[in-house]
């Protein structure tokens, strides 16, 4: 029987291809808006696994992350 899943979620294996590749299935695709040619970031922890986000999200929460730091130190006196 099926897992039924909510809609904002997925779940399925993926096989590693001969050169190292992997295909992101239709649905998650279409969840992400992710068409050919875009650009993904790919972070790996050899104890927390494997994930990959958005390359664009992830520069802009890091630009965030700076900015917090920077206002931070300067308002140290």
């Amino acid at each position: 029987m099926p897992m039924k899943m909510p809609r904002d979620k997925f779940m399925s294996s993926v096989k590693v291809g001969e050169k190292g590749q992997i295909v992101i299935s239709k649905e998650v695709r279409e969840m992400f808006d992710i068409e050919p040619g875009d650009m993904l970031l790919l972070l790996a922890d050899r104890e927390r696994g494997i994930a990959i986000v958005d390359n664009e999200g992830f520069l802009a929460m890091a630009d965030q992350i700076s900015a917090f730091g920077r206002e931070k130190k300067e308002e140290k006196p």
